[in-house]
């Protein structure tokens, strides 16, 4: 699940505060906080199975997904969770810190993203087909807006990018880039579902999420000295 760390606008202008594990549940709001990001990243699941089953193309990160579920006996939502541990050994030697919502987001998307597909068929009309791939889009900026306003700790795949920009001193934006080249060729050799979706996604996730996060993120309380005010 790529997301938005690398959306335009910056973490200061929308509101994101830097907070280790601990002080992302000592900020307060959680009954604000808490269930938002578990309804966004029960929705992010939703949005994946969503493309899925359009069939026209996958996220870069589920383009590796559906790549090594040929070759190994688990579910595209295993795959996922499974990845997503794979990443966060990688944070080690980057010294990123996770949160609640690191791990959270870990477990929950691939459970959610399987139950979805255990509901949903495929559809055999085109039409079909492109609603889900353009409402899976759409739903995972929405669900990408929810869960990282809510301050508990990045994705694991957003983790790799903010450590890897930070040890290399590149840009969000050019690491970002690489990582996603990187696991859509690995993904296209395993034999994973790359078409029109996958562009559609890398050219709309920034801006879906841009315009929705100022509106999700969630200021917690102040921490006292050198903390923050929250505002909303």
């Amino acid at each position: 699940m790529t997301t938005i760390a690398t959306a335009p606008i910056g973490p200061q202008r929308a509101g994101l505060s830097d907070l280790g594990p601990i002080a992302q549940l000592r900020a307060g709001r959680l009954g604000r906080r808490l269930p938002q990001l578990y309804v966004g990243l029960v929705t992010y699941g939703v949005s994946l199975a969503m493309m899925v089953r359009g069939d026209l193309g996958l996220a870069p990160w589920d383009v590796l997904h559906s790549g090594l579920i040929r070759y190994v006996p688990i579910t595209l939502g295993q795959a996922v969770v499974v990845m997503s541990f794979v990443v966060l050994l990688l944070w080690i030697p980057l010294r990123e810190k996770p949160g609640l919502g690191t791990i959270s987001n870990a477990l929950v998307v691939g459970f959610s993203a399987d139950a979805t597909l255990a509901l949903l068929d495929h559809p055999d009309s085109m039409a079909l087909r492109i609603a889900l791939m353009v409402g899976g889009i759409v739903l995972c900026g929405l669900a990408s807006a929810m869960y990282i306003g809510a301050q508990l700790g990045r994705g694991p795949r957003d983790g790799l990018m903010t450590g890897l920009a930070r040890r290399s001193g590149r840009s969000l934006r050019l690491v970002r880039t690489g990582i996603e080249v990187t696991v859509v060729v690995i993904g296209l050799l395993l034999g994973g579902t790359l078409g029109v979706g996958t562009v559609l996604y890398a050219l709309a996730i920034g801006p879906l999420t841009q315009l929705w996060l100022p509106a999700w993120t969630v200021q917690p309380r102040s921490l006292g000295s050198g903390g923050f005010e929250g505002r909303r």
